[in-house]
């Protein structure tokens, strides 16, 4: 068992905490030496040295197929516009709009804060203006690292200010991405009553729906009978690993399936559902605002059908801030509904910035005024690598 002192990035508040940047810090806890045993979070991988090697690799490999993947993406949506035309819509843009999109947009933020803490409450009750900023550097670390690296971010940031496991709490960030699917699928099918669905839209839309459907369909059993899964881990898994993976394996199952606590009760799924519409209903009206900055109008489904595709189309691997995957199927969808391809251009061009910029300017905001490190965050990377080596 490693014990060692407890420094400020792992103080859990507590009332009467020290103000640090917005977030507790309870210095009377930070000379408490904190023990982790090897099936915690931090120190649980078997055979640590494999573990970074593997991480490593399979981190290349994420970095490299994104990167192409959003090559291609940008490389065809290139190839079907005349850039000359873009820029010239970009220039007559009326930039005011994206002002009220993007105080929609964060009241939405507002409401995925909201909805995290909902998540969290069996592990722990975390104050929503203790969270915001959590939430906020997650989604910058989402904008700026491949591989939604930011969800990983935000659990670590949350373990080393509120105490709070890692794997419980990516446990509910799971949750959220699988909600989040949900409505973006049902956004899809609010639309097909008012256009065909082009072919290549028919594969996302079935391809997503077994996955997400799927997902919930497992995590709803799992919380719900998590007494039977450990028993079953128990007879049939666990007597076919190492005794410290045995140990590492069980802990992280145990955790998770706290993690998806908020899933036993049917009351707890409606809120989690509804709460996740309106999440991203703010989201397409911010799409609406940066509408009136051009020279053409869709009606407000055909923003909700854009909203869906191109956040089901982010879920491929794509280099850091979804270059290509937001891109290309937002210019199609729009081009479906009669368009100018130039016009589409500029307008998805100047949504993905706005969508990116300020959340992660905010982010960045955060994590200064938190005091957090670039390295704690690659930190956060490699306990991610830790999780999945005691997976497997």
């Amino acid at each position: 068992m490693d014990c060692r002192v407890r420094g400020e990035a792992a103080a859990i508040p507590s009332d009467g905490t020290e103000a640090s940047g917005g977030l507790g810090v309870d210095r009377e806890r930070l000379a408490r030496p904190i023990c982790l045993s090897t099936a915690g979070d931090a120190s649980f991988a078997s055979d640590p040295g494999a573990v970074r090697n593997a991480g490593g690799a399979v981190r290349k490999v994420q970095l490299w197929l994104g990167a192409g993947i959003s090559l291609l993406f940008i490389a065809i949506a290139v190839r079907r516009l005349d850039l000359a035309e873009v820029w010239q819509e970009l220039q007559g843009a009326h930039y005011a709009w994206i002002a009220p999109g993007v105080l929609v947009y964060f009241l939405g933020v507002w409401a995925r804060t909201w909805r995290w803490h909902y998540l969290l409450r069996p592990l722990r009750i975390v104050r929503l203006p203790r969270l915001f900023p959590i939430v906020c550097i997650g989604y910058m670390g989402n904008n700026i690292y491949p591989a939604r690296a930011g969800e990983v971010i935000r659990s670590y940031v949350l373990r080393r200010r509120e105490g709070v496991s890692m794997s419980a709490s990516l446990a509910t960030v799971i949750v959220e991405r699988v909600f989040d699917g949900l409505v973006m699928l049902l956004f899809v099918f609010a639309a097909l009553p008012f256009t065909p669905m082009p072919l290549w839209l028919q594969r996302i839309v079935v391809v997503s729906s077994l996955l997400f459907l799927g997902t919930l369909l497992v995590f709803l059993y799992l919380a719900a009978r998590p007494t039977r899964v450990q028993a079953l881990y128990a007879r049939w898994l666990a007597p076919r690993l190492p005794g410290r993976l045995r140990e590492a394996v069980g802990g992280l199952l145990e955790r998770f399936l706290t993690g998806l606590s908020a899933l036993r009760r049917g009351s707890d799924v409606l809120m989690l559902f509804w709460t996740s519409l309106v999440i991203w209903l703010a989201e397409t009206v911010k799409y609406w605002f940066v509408m009136h900055a051009f020279d053409f109008s869709v009606p407000f489904y055909v923003l909700m059908l854009m909203n869906g595709v191109v956040n089901l189309a982010t879920t491929l691997p794509a280099a850091p801030g979804y270059v290509g995957t937001f891109d290309l199927p937002g210019i199609e969808v729009l081009a479906t509904f009669g368009v100018p391809r130039a016009l589409a251009g500029a307008y998805t061009a100047v949504l993905h910035a706005a969508l990116w910029l300020p959340i992660t300017a905010l982010g960045a905001f955060y994590m200064g005024r938190e005091q957090l490190r670039w390295a704690e965050l690659g930190q956060a990377a490699r306990e991610r690598e830790q999780l999945a080596g005691a997976a497997r």
